[in-house]
């Protein structure tokens, strides 16, 4: 199959000395190379519609981009160091220079990498969020924007995929840059996030927060998955220091205990570990407490310092190490600290420029200053919705600079929609995700030779069926004894005692047999109960 694109063009920006122009995808089509289904079974057929719907669940994603002339895949810094001091390099085309990381197509296009007469098809295409804009700061004009890159390597949704691998790939793990240009000249600041570089799950069972937990695979442990992260990390971006910002008690912190112990055991000089209990500092909307982390983390981000590019092509300054941040989910309490580290990258840049002086504050420009908010509250939002199907929370603070009622009201809604995706839709999704990436590839005698992954015997125990039936005739016969007679008497009090009961007892079995509630993944992620 082929997938045609419809694409909205959402800048001719600067983003690469004037040449970048960047494509968002807005809406897809997925055209099949065959022309009928005649030589497919009726059980290929139900199953290669299955495939189709995974595709198209994930290209519906907000959002992929692109661009002809300017490869998102690279910060600003990677490209002048890897790609434009090297002639050879700058007459490679797009894919063959690409950050594969980051190239959410690239197993599509396996069969046209493999011939370069045809690279000039091969457009590699990135999942994340850019947002670019026009910007007036104390009256110079300036171009200021924000760059994420989702890494696909071990992507999946929020629950299915925690934590680390054998080969130190982490889930959700995203490259953020902060480019700000003025006269030609070019500033890049690049963070990451990604999860905890520990083997640990947290598979979703019907509780509302499943408790994560460690758990060593044959021949791997902790620390094998530790050290692999971050040599790629310190080889792709030098020295690190590790925001975790986790509990430091209950569940989450025994995932905040073994990291430390772990980053203890390593010792390694050029990695540094700054724990921040985010829940207990800032509980009662107490958000100015951040300003103490930020304070703790000032003088690494000065030692690091950002990248630097003059109107001449000349390389006046480099970033030698990057923040890299995580929570449990390293969406709502990330997104956060990031902006914060991000802002104070920009008055730095902005003094170096000239266009504040050594006194003025960003934030006291009001016009930017709502802009900045706002775009990485979406920023947050955006992310979160690839990862766990919904909006982000905390982004009133985010917006607004404080918490709000309002907004703890609209972060309440939002885990419970997560409740919902985690539990009940993100099997289908996650099954998508492995697909689209080529963590799964479909065998051509699937269906004939062997059966398909998706037409395994999912029955369930009778029983198991039975519990929510029970649950709800439960539920209808107290709404009844409470409602129908016309006064109490010894036999309703019984009767409403007997139906509570029952609905009590058959919510404790359910919750007890929560995975097999659960929308489960049946090609990659497949949980032990399923595996042949």
């Amino acid at each position: 199959m082929s997938v045609k694109c419809f694409c909205q063009e959402i800048s001719n920006n600067a983003l690469q000395g004037g040449s970048g122009d960047v494509w968002r995808v807005v809406e897809t089509e997925i055209i099949s190379y065959a022309r009928s289904e005649h030589h497919l079974t009726q059980t290929q057929c139900e199953t290669n519609r299955k495939y189709t719907e995974m595709m198209k669940q994930v290209l519906a994603t907000p959002y992929f981009f692109f661009s002809y002339n300017y490869d998102l895949s690279h910060s600003r810094q990677r490209y002048e160091e890897t790609i434009a001091s090297s002639g050879e390099t700058m007459a490679k085309s797009l894919v063959e220079r690409a950050e594969t990381r980051f190239v959410w197509n690239w197993k599509m296009m396996e069969g046209l990498r493999a011939n370069p007469s045809l690279h000039r098809y091969c457009l590699p295409v990135i999942h994340g969020f850019i947002s670019i804009n026009q910007v007036n700061i104390a009256g110079s004009k300036l171009v200021w924007s924000i760059v994420s890159r989702r890494s696909s390597l071990r992507c999946g949704t929020r629950m299915f995929v925690r934590g680390g691998d054998e080969k130190g790939q982490v889930a959700n793990y995203v490259e953020t840059e902060q480019m700000l240009e003025l006269n030609g000249m070019v500033t890049s600041f690049v963070q990451t996030r990604g999860s905890i570089p520990l083997l640990w799950q947290q598979r979703p069972n019907l509780k509302y927060k499943p408790p994560p937990t460690l758990e060593l695979q044959s021949g791997v442990s902790h620390r094998d998955c530790f050290t692999r992260h971050f040599e790629v990390q310190k080889q792709k971006y030098g020295q690190q220091v590790i925001i975790n910002l986790i509990d430091q008690k209950g569940a989450e912190g025994r995932l905040e205990t073994q990291l430390k112990a772990v980053c203890n055991q390593v010792s390694d000089a050029d990695l540094f570990y700054e724990a921040f209990d985010f829940h207990k500092e800032c509980s009662k909307m107490r958000y100015d407490k951040l300003q103490i982390l930020m304070d703790r983390l000032a003088q690494h981000q000065e030692q690091f310092s950002y990248f630097v590019l003059s109107r001449e092509g000349l390389v006046l300054g480099r970033q030698s190490g990057v923040f890299r941040t995580n929570c449990i989910d390293c969406l709502d309490r990330t997104n956060v600290v990031q902006s914060m580290l991000a802002r104070n990258n920009l008055q730095t840049a902005l003094v170096r420029f000239g266009v504040l002086g050594e006194n003025a504050r960003v934030e006291h420009q009001a016009v930017f200053e709502n802009l900045f908010k706002n775009v990485w509250a979406d920023h947050a939002d955006m992310i979160s919705i690839q990862y766990s199907g919904t909006g982000a929370l905390k982004t009133d603070f985010t917006r607004t600079g404080k918490r709000t009622k309002q907004g703890v009201l609209e972060d309440g809604r939002r885990s419970l929609i997560r409740y919902f995706k985690n539990n009940f839709a993100d099997g289908f999704r996650q099954d998508s995700l492995d697909l689209f990436t080529g963590n799964y590839v479909i065998s051509p005698t699937e269906g004939v030779t062997h059966e398909s992954p998706l037409s395994r015997d999912l029955s369930r125990d009778q029983k198991i069926v039975a519990y929510p039936m029970a649950l709800a005739l439960s539920i209808a016969m107290l709404i009844l004894s409470l409602v129908v007679p016309s006064e109490l008497s010894t036999f309703i009090m019984i009767s409403l005692l007997f139906w509570a009961a029952m609905a009590g007892l058959t919510s404790m079995a359910i919750l007890r047999n929560g995975p097999d509630y659960v929308d489960q993944p049946h090609l990659v992620h497949v949980p032990p109960r399923l595996r042949n």
